[in-house]
């Protein structure tokens, strides 16, 4: 178990590198100065090219991937060029929202997703299974945006029972747990449906193995022969489904907090991309992929434990 979870963390070093490389590259084709940036319109060329200067713009591009590495080693991400805060003060400021939401959001979309699969896999064919399928799609293709300006129209302005912008406290109060509600149902409302699907499609797979017959036949109950000897060994292609789909979430969460105003990681990389703060938006970009690397070795280890079969590859 050590040596498959050690192999896992040497894996994600060239992929971490390569994320930076992108990530720098990229912010160098965006059609803005930075140095004019933070110089100000009224600037002159003479600023604008101290500012440059100041900055390390004026130096080859590999020389500046080479520092901007450098500077990651100490934990250095820069300062914002809009409001010269440290670009690691406002991403501390903004992370905790970002975890409240993604948990917010995964504590009901992933029962109901695996709920519903279960449900459909064993009354397979029937209506419910027909709804339950027709629910998953449209999950599916509803757009997250869509999603939540749609919630926002019931719940905020035709029965106006709940907020919807801003963070109106922590989750742990009753107005942090009033505000958060349509948020997490907006960017979870996605992820039920492909859980649903694929717990259906698993659960199928195991509900005609010989094991499932066996036990059926020593005269054991529905629900223990469907909870400890189907859906048991039919999580783990939906434990790797979950973790690539919370990885997209982190994109849907970007623009879920655009949407309610929700002072996260996602809102905060927007702003700063529209705004030009390419220190800010570098930071935004490396947690963000961060954080989707982290997710997907969380789930190469729990694989692993699920299924042993994998430990030695």
């Amino acid at each position: 178990m050590l040596k498959h979870t050690l192999q896992r963390l040497l894996l994600v070093l060239p992929v971490l590198l390569g994320v930076l490389l992108i990530g720098f590259l990229l912010m160098q084709v965006v059609p803005t100065d930075p140095a004019q940036v933070r110089a100000g319109p009224t600037a002159t060329q003479d600023v604008v090219e101290a500012i440059r200067q100041e900055l390390g713009l004026n130096q080859p591009l590999w020389k500046q991937f080479a520092i901007y590495l450098g500077r990651l080693l100490q934990g250095d991400l820069g300062v914002s060029i809009i409001n010269n805060v440290p670009v690691t003060q406002e991403l501390g400021n903004t992370i905790g929202p970002t975890l409240e939401l993604m948990l917010a959001s995964l504590v009901w979309a992933i029962p109901l997703g695996m709920f519903l699969g279960t449900v459909g896999a064993y009354y397979r064919g029937s209506l419910i299974d027909r709804a339950i399928m027709a629910f998953s799609v449209a999950g599916v293709s509803l757009p997250v945006f869509f999603l939540g300006l749609g919630l926002i129209w019931l719940f905020g302005f035709y029965y106006p029972i709940l907020p919807f912008t801003g963070r109106t406290g922590p989750l742990w109060t009753w107005e942090g747990l009033q505000g958060i509600i349509l948020p997490a149902v907006t960017l979870g409302g996605v992820f039920v449906g492909p859980v649903a699907r694929m717990t259906r499609t698993s659960v199928l797979d195991e509900l005609g193995a010989d094991h499932v017959r066996t036990a059926r036949a020593k005269g054991l109950s529905e629900s223990r022969v469907v909870l400890r000897h189907t859906l048991r060994n039919a999580l783990v292609p939906v434990v790797t489904l979950i973790g690539l789909q919370i990885g997209f979430l982190l994109g849907g969460a970007v623009v879920t907090e655009t949407v309610f105003s929700w002072p996260g990681i996602g809102r905060l990389a927007v702003g700063a991309i529209l705004s030009s703060d390419l220190p800010m938006a570098q930071g935004t970009i490396i947690m963000l992929s961060l954080g989707f690397i982290l997710v997907n070795l969380a789930v190469d280890v729990l694989y692993a434990v699920l299924d042993p079969r994998v430990r030695g590859t």
